[in-house]
């Protein structure tokens, strides 16, 4: 029986009258949901492999619960995938049903909407584990599927409810889809903690602190960029940010001065974190540490308990107890290493620092120098005038070039920069080639920079 499933029908359970959800102005409580996961599940009937292709709504995770609740496979397709790799995931898993709330996106397959699973309420019967896939990000082609088992027993030991908490449920405010492994842990983690979740459908710097406000919000997750965006919102200085006591940071590095600022504003409530779709929690550091320690503001920190971490070759391997079971097609993965993909290195007293992607790394100059992006990006984030920066190769008759492209508050020229980046580096190998200048940087919808969208805008 699935300790995950069993766990999380206990909570809906006890969660009685207590708000879960806060949705586009509408109260989702715990009975509210539980009474709408039996009707869901009752609609949804016997099936095999469901692909999930909803926006950021209390459905989609209640459809997600009733799909494993009929020991269905459940695929979660992303948000920031393009419409051709969501095609090959689906054909990839062998999805038998698409549950979307666009349904002119799937012609020829089983599709269902939320209308068509509003159902009546059948007897429950726990299967014994849980099946998720997550396709791996940046697919072209047929993309790789990861299957996440045992991480939901995990989420089930780790996130329980915190009796005689004085402020009463958490409250959590989720921005990332919910389809993508970091909001569909945030979800079901505040819902196993019996928590309330304030539950966003993309991400607007300006609602962020008006809910932060509103909702006397205590925890959120957020990307550097969103942060950025938040921190140089006008409203951020007139808005009441006391209530966050747990800020956290993924998806990439966060440079240090926007991480002094980030303190400087929400207090020492800001911490960062390392995880992969493949393997969540690898690494993490407390805002104690930060505050304490100002030179750790560059590293991701420590390896959490139950994984392991090693540099081979420059490049992160990792293994342990959050990692997936392997990739669909391929064989488990066991007790073996994941190439990360990404490259760092660690100090002596075992704090990691990343360094780039290794596909993004950037080889220049007749010598092959090897340049990180992301050390650029940081060096040219130090100007006072430049608030966000993105550096990558672009190709030329002579071989790659580094450009930036870059966000700024006042009147400065591409030779400024580049001499910047001069002084901080003291060679010509990490001086962006050219610079050119942007309002915003483009975003996944997970709140990455999309490096993909800058090459082909800036590709000459």
């Amino acid at each position: 029986m699935s300790f995950f499933l069993s766990k999380v029908l206990a909570a809906l359970d006890a969660g009685g009258d207590q708000p879960l959800f806060h949705h586009d102005g509408r109260v989702t409580t715990f009975h509210d949901a539980r009474a709408r996961l039996r009707r869901l599940h009752g609609g949804l009937g016997r099936t095999g492999t469901v692909a999930l292709d909803l926006r950021n709504r209390p459905e989609t995770v209640l459809v997600q619960l009733a799909a494993l609740l009929r020991g269905a496979t459940v695929l979660l397709v992303p948000a920031s995938a393009p419409h051709r790799d969501r095609l090959a995931a689906v054909d990839a898993a062998g999805v038998t049903t698409v549950v979307t709330d666009r349904p002119g996106a799937w012609p020829g397959r089983d599709v269902r909407t939320l209308d068509d699973l509003d159902g009546e309420p059948e007897p429950l019967e726990l299967p014994e584990a849980v099946r998720l896939l997550f396709p791996t990000g940046g697919t072209t082609g047929t993309p790789k599927l990861i299957r996440h088992s045992g991480i939901y027993d995990g989420m089930a030991h780790i996130f329980t409810p915190s009796p005689g908490n004085p402020g009463g449920p958490r409250r959590t405010l989720l921005v990332a889809p919910m389809t993508h492994m970091t909001g569909n842990a945030t979800v079901l983690g505040a819902l196993l903690r019996r928590d309330t979740v304030v539950l966003h459908d993309g991400f607007d710097a300006k609602a962020v602190l008006d809910a932060i406000q509103e909702h006397r919000i205590d925890t959120l997750s957020l990307t550097p960029p969103r942060l950025a965006a938040v921190l140089d919102h006008p409203a951020r200085e007139s808005t009441a940010l006391e209530s966050v006591r747990s800020l956290s940071l993924g998806a990439a590095p966060l440079p240090p001065q926007r991480l002094a600022q980030a303190l400087d504003a929400f207090g020492p409530v800001v911490g960062q974190g390392y995880g992969l779709t493949e393997a969540p929690m690898i690494a993490s550091i407390s805002a104690a540490e930060l505050v304490a320690r100002p030179e750790l503001r560059t590293s991701v920190g420590r390896i959490v308990p139950g994984m392991e971490a090693r540099v081979e070759d420059g490049e992160v391997l990792v293994r342990g107890l959050s990692m997936m079971d392997g990739y669909l097609g391929a064989p488990p993965i066991g007790d073996g290493w994941l190439r990360t993909g990404d490259l760092g290195r660690f100090d002596d007293d075992g704090y990691l620092y990343l360094l780039d992607r290794a596909d993004d790394v950037v080889v220049v100059g007749e010598h092959g120098t090897k340049v990180p992006s992301t050390v650029v990006e940081h060096a040219l984030a130090t100007h006072p005038a430049v608030t966000s920066a993105a550096v990558f190769g672009r190709d030329t008759e002579d071989g790659q070039e580094l450009h930036a492209v870059v966000v700024t508050t006042a009147a400065i020229t591409s030779e400024e920069l580049r001499e910047h980046a001069r002084k901080a580096f003291g060679q010509d190998h990490y001086v962006p080639s050219g610079v050119d200048f942007v309002d915003a940087l483009p975003l996944t919808e997970v709140g990455k920079v999309d490096k993909c969208a800058l090459r082909a805008a800036f590709s000459s």
